[in-house]
């Protein structure tokens, strides 16, 4: 039995898969859940992003897509659809990449999953090497208890968990702040007082089960 499970994060820059296209040509975010390769080759995908219509224009437009389905809820899309192309993450899924989440934002991605052991590490990182536009952004141990997502581990509504992970990657909590509510709800794609709520929302949650307090 392997007793090791490394934790990775590679960025893809210059991917042309379809939703790189789509979220570089309309400044879009999309998060994706763990790309489904069938067994003719096409990819089955779902995925979510603040409102865009751009952003499903191009897609609908893209003719390596098929049967797009999009779904309105808490103000996100939710989309599923058929892709008849494979994305550079498929090259790192072969070497042995667990993936865990992805991210495009402006037609780069940040990929997040486990390789289970040293050996496969190596061969995934000689994938990436291997692969244009891929890099490491870093590697650690996977704690005890940490096989969870972190909206998962938080009870984090998916809106909660990106007005925060959103709020950090823009410098919204560094001091001085770096960037303001307005600049961080115009990159979700919300109202200000949108974003503000779920982030007094999302940091309640956190607080109350960080300190074992009632965020009620």
């Amino acid at each position: 039995m392997i007793d090791e499970c490394l934790m990775a994060e590679f960025r893809i820059r210059g991917d042309d898969s379809p939703l790189a296209d789509a979220s570089r040509a309309a400044d879009a975010t999309v998060d994706v859940a763990p790309p489904l390769l069938r067994d003719d080759g096409n990819v089955l995908l779902r995925f979510s992003s603040p409102p865009n219509e751009a952003f499903t224009d191009a897609l609908d437009a893209d003719d390596r897509i098929r049967y797009l389905y999009r779904a309105v809820a808490d103000d996100r899309h939710s989309y599923r659809c058929l892709s008849l192309q494979r994305s550079v993450v498929h090259e790192l899924v072969s070497a042995g990449f667990v993936v865990e989440s992805l991210r495009y934002q402006r037609g780069d991605a940040l990929l997040t999953g486990a390789v289970v052991g040293q050996e496969i590490l190596q061969a995934v990182m000689e994938t990436a090497g291997d692969t244009v536009g891929v890099e490491l952004e870093r590697v650690y141990a996977l704690g005890p208890g940490e096989d969870s997502t972190v909206a998962e581990r938080w009870d984090l509504t998916p809106a909660q968990s990106e007005a925060l992970r959103t709020a950090a990657e823009m410098g919204y909590f560094t001091v001085p702040r770096g960037v303001t509510a307005g600049e961080v709800a115009d990159e979700i794609g919300i109202s200000k007082s949108a974003f503000l709520e779920r982030l007094r929302r999302g940091q309640g949650a956190l607080f109350a089960q960080l300190f074992g307090v009632d965020g009620n």
